[in-house]
């Protein structure tokens, strides 16, 4: 890969990041549904209760938008403008920071209002959560875990595949995150089925879900609290959680919001008992706004970070490109100078071979000179 590509890929980071902040998510013909939709026809052919099929079904999902990365880098691989403005575009389509903020707001605005009934309506904008009979904390708790935990989902792992691997990176994620959102939870249909797509989201979330709680332990000011106290109850309660992800995530938000998350979630049909995170009271409004600004200002340092790994990337490519141009150029020299050489020795053996040749003639008149006279 040129090097000019990876910059734009540096560049079309940062503008997806700026448009998904100025804009957030479009309201019609959204990609991300519309794969969704596609996907769901796929599974509606490829399902039956088994991991295997849900292997199959996992890597043509995910296949399909990787390889129209990897084409589309391809096509763009010359045209650093375009691959600029293609990664911008496939960033902002696959970010959701700005829409995740506004949640939080208009959940924070409907609990400040003491308008439960709203609240609840509106949650399943965030989570699966049954939420006829939360009060207004457990509301108020249910958006702090999903703007923490979808930080890390939306905003910061889609941002440091695209930064790792550019486009392929970009959609790859998205998609295989959109998957793990669609058959990777446990009921009874997924249990086996979506089993694959929820480890291969849990494998791809690894490193940026740590990196979100890092970046939210040093956020911690801009919502109030301390970067010690939340590094503290980060470091001692992030492997609590049933999610080896979601926990690095929600213990650092606790921690940096000074409140108590965890506990009984009741979903649609089943319930989960967590452990709690952090030792505060249970959160309010005042703190999902709070975990509204951390996710913003994370956002805000995993796009810089992003975009400082595509360029040095850019500049790791260059710095190859170029050594391998030098090699290249000290094998042609030495080529040339060993044929140099070579030409000269066979000029040097013909000649010698002449001088030989023209001593043997002499010698031979000279004898036959003698003879005669003899």
């Amino acid at each position: 890969m040129r090097q000019g590509a990876t910059s734009a890929d540096a560049v079309g980071l940062l503008m997806g990041y700026a448009l998904d902040a100025a804009l957030g998510d479009p309201r019609r013909f959204h990609p991300v549904a519309g794969f969704g939709q596609a996907a769901a026809a796929l599974e509606r052919r490829l399902y039956a209760p088994r991991r295997r099929a849900g292997a199959v079904f996992a890597v043509a999902a995910v296949g399909v938008p990787v390889l129209a990365g990897v084409g589309a880098a391809a096509l763009t691989r010359r045209r650093p403008v375009a691959r600029a403005a293609v990664v911008a575009t496939a960033t902002w389509a696959v970010l959701g920071g700005r829409t995740l903020r506004h949640e939080a707001a208009v959940m924070a605005g409907h609990l400040e209002d003491h308008d439960l009934a709203a609240a609840r309506g509106r949650l399943n904008h965030l989570c699966g959560r049954d939420p006829s009979a939360l009060d207004a904390p457990e509301l108020a708790r249910a958006t702090v875990e999903s703007v923490a935990e979808n930080t890390s989902d939306a905003v910061v792992a889609p941002l440091f595949w695209g930064a790792l691997a550019g486009l392929p990176g970009l959609l790859g994620y998205r998609a295989a995150n959109t998957l793990d959102a669609m058959v990777g939870h446990r009921s009874t249909r997924y249990a086996r089925f979506g089993t694959p797509a929820a480890r291969l989201d849990d494998a791809l979330n690894l490193l940026p879900s740590r990196l979100t709680g890092v970046l939210t332990v040093a956020a911690a000011p801009l919502a109030g609290g301390r970067v010690g106290e939340a590094l503290r109850v980060w470091r001692r309660d992030r492997n609590d959680h049933p999610s080896p992800n979601a926990g690095q995530c929600e213990a650092a938000t606790a921690g940096a919001l000074g409140v108590r998350l965890g506990g009984r979630n009741v979903y649609f049909g089943r319930t989960e008992s967590r452990p709690f995170l952090g030792d505060g009271p249970r959160p309010s409004a005042a703190q999902v706004r709070g975990a509204a600004r951390l996710s913003g200002a994370v956002g805000v340092a995993a796009a810089l970070l992003a975009g400082g790994v595509a360029l040095a990337r850019s500049r790791a490519a260059g710095l190859s490109a170029a050594r391998a141009a030098g090699l290249s150029a000290a094998r042609a020299a030495g080529l040339s100078a060993a044929r140099a050489a070579g030409l000269s020795a066979a000029r040097a053996s013909a000649g010698a071979r002449t001088l030989r040749s023209r001593a043997a003639l002499r010698t031979a008149r000279t004898n036959g000179r003698d003879g005669g006279t003899r």
